[in-house]
């Protein structure tokens, strides 16, 4: 007969303290997660460092130089002090004629050019992506390659490519009965605008291009079982999914042409006649820094970067909200 002790069964164990569970692996998730943050910030402060130096700092730079005026006595080594002039600067850049026309001539130019551009470049990636589309890569690289040369060398070329006396588009022009001088002050803008679209169609063309290769390969087999091809595909499907690259692209471009200067200060430089120095708003305000108006062409560089932030923010905002409402 066995004793009540052998007939027990063996009880289970017992699980250990609170205490005990958290002793060793408390720390570790605390110390990697303290680590992680620490090689980021590693990693971003270059870039913060940069950003800051050279973007940050210069644009606080010409805030605060815009709100003085300095005071010269003399013409030459004459006293000169720097006082507070509260917005006379302002005033004095919405009073300045010049300033406010390159402003209009700016808009204008781009009110026609960026939708132009922007058209060839989605028309461009759509052909490339299309299934028929050959030789991928070298369109590719053949529609990119503008881009690629310097804006000044760009410029250049199409300085003597428009001259009257040495365009090769002239001349078969003029055996029409059309007699133009592209570099005429009528005809300028017009010739500048097509600078940019040569330079930076390819460049737009990339970013769509790439967000069309993003797009599911479900949705095209099923646009294309619902009898869906061709340019009723691309106008149907592919340009709404892409749209968000449209968008960005088109900011970028608002950007890029309130900041344009290369193209018509290369014209200026080769003494194209039909192109104003003031031509636009940055060639305004560097032309009077050279005359000493320091103050000025910074409150002139505050108020142009204020009018790019209200389109372009204006413009994105408008498609979000266009977009929340469809």
């Amino acid at each position: 007969m066995s004793s009540p002790s052998s007939t027990r069964t063996a009880s289970p164990p017992r699980p250990a303290p609170a205490a005990t569970r958290r002793a060793s692996p408390a720390g570790r998730p605390r110390r990697s997660g303290r680590r992680s943050a620490l090689t980021a910030s590693g990693f971003l402060a270059p870039f913060a460092v940069l950003f800051l130096t050279m973007m940050v700092a210069p644009i606080g730079y010409a805030i605060y130089q815009s709100f003085f005026k300095v005071h010269r006595v003399g013409l030459f080594g004459g006293a000169q002090s720097t006082e507070f002039a509260g917005l006379s600067n302002y005033v004095a850049a919405f009073s300045d004629h010049d300033f406010i026309a390159s402003i209009v001539r700016v808009v204008l130019l781009g009110c026609v050019q960026v939708p132009v551009m922007l058209g060839l470049a989605l028309l461009l990636a759509l052909l490339l992506d299309s299934r028929s589309a050959r030789l991928r890569k070298t369109y590719r690289l053949t529609f990119f390659l503008p881009y690629a040369l310097p804006g000044a060398i760009a410029a250049l070329m199409w300085s003597f490519l428009l001259a009257k006396d040495l365009s090769p588009f002239t001349g078969p022009l003029s055996h029409l009965g059309i007699d133009v001088d592209f570099l005429s002050p009528s005809w300028v803008p017009f010739s500048i605008g097509n600078m940019i679209t040569w330079g930076w169609t390819g460049y737009n063309m990339l970013i769509i291009y790439s967000a069309l290769q993003t797009l599911p390969g479900e949705v095209m087999e099923a646009a294309a079982l619902d009898g869906c091809t061709g340019w009723r595909l691309a106008w149907a499907v592919k340009i709404p999914l892409v749209r968000p690259a449209l968008v960005l692209t088109t900011i970028f471009s608002i950007i890029g042409t309130a900041q344009l200067y290369t193209e018509p200060a290369v014209l200026v430089s080769a003494r194209i006649a039909g192109v104003d120095p003031k031509f636009s708003p940055i060639m305004n305000a560097t032309l009077g820094m050279d005359v000493g108006g320091q103050n000025l062409a910074a409150a002139q560089s505050v108020v142009l970067a204020l009018i790019t932030l209200v389109l372009s923010f204006g413009f994105l905002k408008y498609n979000q909200r266009k977009g929340a409402m469809a």
